[in-house]
């Protein structure tokens, strides 16, 4: 797709030109295209965190179902013992009681056996009513919270079912525009974008934000050495692998495979791994984009990231500075390393 690279900051120096009377300008274009893919990206993100909140919930389905099963066959166990109680309830009413028996028996010591017998046996009918009475209680106990806890994931699925249908209609949008614009407006849209991250880039390297070079941690190399394996694989929106893959898909599973389990949306990425400053930033960090910290990469070094860009592109290599950053996070720092 000819204007599958278009998202980038639009350079004030760039201004392309004037349209015919009636026509949107080029800049108005990417303007509104910008916007469509960032809402398309939020509307996935969105999408990513409900789906690890429905696996979570299928989960806790899954365990109390467990639960339950193991304790409806020990109140099954309990009931059977509670039977055989009642029967030899029953068998001792059409005799002398043991009490009676007791009192009756001739053989001082054998009464006391017998004593000791009866008060052996009460306590196990005390134990065995017991335990009945615990296993009817957990058993009511988990079928209400299997109950509510199917009905949460019930819950869960349908909101995933609305953000699924919103992600694609905001693609939806996305493609009815780039349809609608002819060859000559799509080519002048990726130059615009490429001026525009060149633009940024040059700006973002002569401000020394950038350190000049650091190596990788043993995990940031292995998480690295992954993302670069991806490379030319497509993006697809809810995506982690292993043909496609979706931003926050790719740095998640990056480092999965590097040994350090990580959060799966590039929100929660930013909010619960440690911050850096990007002048400390070494290949296998990820960076984090916009203000809704909608976007993420990984930092190879040198200025470039790899990333799953958007729908319609494969992961690639790109300049830090192709979306406006709004930080940077170390998946392997120490907890003592992170920042506010």
């Amino acid at each position: 797709m000819a204007a599958a690279t278009v998202l980038a900051p639009l350079p004030a120096a760039a201004v392309p030109e004037p349209p015919e009377p009636g026509q949107r300008s080029v800049a108005a274009l990417l303007t509104d295209l910008q916007r469509l893919y960032r809402e398309a990206e939020r509307a996935t993100e969105k999408y990513n965190a409900t789906e690890e909140e429905l696996k979570k919930r299928r989960a806790e389905v899954r365990r109390l179902d467990a639960e339950l099963s193991r304790a409806r066959l020990s109140l099954h166990d309990s009931r059977g013992a509670a039977g055989r109680l009642a029967r030899q309830q029953y068998q001792d009413s059409t005799d002398f009681s043991p009490y009676v028996r007791l009192l009756l028996a001739r053989d001082p010591q054998h009464a006391l056996d017998q004593g000791h017998l009866i008060g052996q046996l009460a306590r196990e009918r005390a134990e065995t009513v017991g335990r009945l009475t615990g296993s009817e209680k957990k058993a009511d106990g988990l079928a209400r919270a299997a109950r509510k806890a199917l009905d949460r994931q019930l819950t869960v699925a349908a909101r995933q079912k609305k953000e699924r249908d919103a992600v694609r209609e905001h693609l939806k949008d996305v493609e009815e525009l780039l349809a609608s614009l002819t060859a000559e407006q799509l080519t002048a849209l990726a130059e615009l974008e490429r001026q525009g991250v060149d633009r940024a880039q040059d700006e973002l390297v002569t401000s020394g934000a950038l350190s000049s070079h650091r190596q990788p941690s043993p995990e940031g190399e292995l998480a690295l050495r992954y993302a670069e394996r991806q490379l030319g694989k497509p993006y697809e929106w809810g995506a982690e692998g292993p043909t496609s893959y979706d931003c926050s898909g790719l740095t998640s599973e990056a480092w999965e495979h590097a040994g350090t389990p990580i959060p799966r949306t590039s929100q929660e990425q930013w909010a619960r791994l440690p911050r850096i400053e990007l002048d400390e930033l070494r290949p296998g960090d990820l960076v984090i984009y916009f203000p809704e910290a909608t976007h993420v990469a990984m930092y190879q070094g040198e200025g470039k990231v790899v990333q799953a860009p958007r729908t319609g592109e494969k992961v690639k290599v790109s300049p830090i500075a192709s979306y406006p950053i709004l930080g940077a996070v170390r998946p392997d720092a120490p907890p003592a390393q992170a920042r506010g």
